[in-house]
């Protein structure tokens, strides 16, 4: 953002000039962040000075005295968020990068992405969950088929009365479906051809649902978060790798973070009835068109379908659905697999 001239149409004297020039050099070396691109999206949420502006970059510091975040400047009720995110190269073990989305209170709904370090030479895990009223253990965990540390890769959620889908560079690596909504057609027709059955749980084109609905998040407004923490206790190999403080600082780089959804009203609760509805059934909204809505985001397309299942087949390593020792009665939303 540009600074303005705070005079009206007349110009101001140079020593004028020379003092303002002064006074914004002052204040910037005192350590005044100059405003940025990500300012309009997000802020600090805790540890400021942890939240570092590099040019047209925003970073998320760890060392041994604290992490860092941010959130979204405003909260939103279906969309999609995403972040262009570099990860902590090197040695990251036991360090933690998580960019999530959150509503408020013990019912909360969350989507979370967390990227779990490693030692040097060994693949990041990405781990997914969904919280849905207050209640997680939805975990999932793939290995991803690129190097996050070397350059800039978007992850991203879409959210929608039908569907959360997690997407790494547009490519879904998990779907979660409304049950009900899909009651009447099974999750396997014909745009998903099954994918979203595994993606879920299931294995086959038609599914029988099981006798307990799969619970689905309800209409809670979200914001967006990012964080960076140690989290050494379980992040690596189940803990069994500490944090190697000689490595810190630990920086995760963001180029670009976005939020396209329907902006809930700042003056609003979030259970203010009129502004579910409104981001609920409304198909335009002073955002603009809520594509996000529309009848093809209900779904997998075909190629989205075949993306899914490739990203599944060769890079998932872990499925809480199948963990019979966490879970020996299977999950609703598990049912079938």
């Amino acid at each position: 953002m540009a600074l303005r001239n705070g005079g009206g149409g007349g110009g101001a004297c140079p020593a004028a000039v020379v003092l303002v020039a002064a006074a914004v050099a002052a204040l910037l070396g005192a350590g005044v962040a100059a405003a940025t691109k990500f300012d309009d999206v997000v802020q600090p949420s805790w540890a400021n000075d942890h939240v570092v502006y590099d040019g047209d970059l925003l970073k998320l510091r760890l060392d041994s005295s604290s992490g860092g975040g941010f959130v979204s400047r405003t909260k939103f009720l279906y969309g999609k968020a995403s972040a262009d995110l570099k990860l902590v190269p090197g040695d990251s073990a036991g360090v933690v990068t998580a960019f999530y989305l959150s509503s408020a209170g013990d019912k909360h709904n969350e989507f979370d992405f967390e990227f779990l370090g490693n030692v040097t030479g060994e693949p990041y895990l990405v781990q997914t969950n969904l919280y849905i009223d207050g209640v997680g253990n939805r975990e999932q965990r793939i290995d991803l088929w690129f190097d996050p540390t070397a350059d800039f890769h978007t992850y991203a959620v879409l959210w929608n009365p039908s569907q959360v889908v997690f997407m790494v560079d547009d490519t879904p690596i998990r779907v979660y479906e409304n049950a009900t909504l899909h009651q009447g057609h099974g999750h396997g027709h014909h745009r998903h051809g099954g994918a979203a059955a595994e993606a879920n749980g299931t294995n086959t084109t038609t599914t029988t649902l099981a006798a307990a609905p799969a619970p689905f998040p309800g209409p809670q407004p979200m914001a967006v978060y990012s964080s960076i923490w140690n989290a050494d206790d379980w992040a690596t190999q189940g803990g069994r790798v500490k944090t190697d403080w000689s490595h810190a600082p630990f920086e995760a780089t963001f180029r670009e973070v976005r939020v396209d959804g329907c902006a809930w009203a700042g003056n609003a609760t979030d259970g203010d009835a009129a502004e579910a509805r409104r981001c609920s059934e409304s198909s335009w909204g002073k955002e603009g068109r809520y594509w996000w809505k529309e009848k093809e985001m209900s779904e997998l397309s075909v190629h989205q379908s075949h993306q899914l299942v490739w990203a599944r087949a060769h890079h998932l390593v872990y499925d809480y659905c199948v963990d019979t020792d966490r879970f020996p009665v299977q999950p609703p939303e598990c049912a079938g697999r």
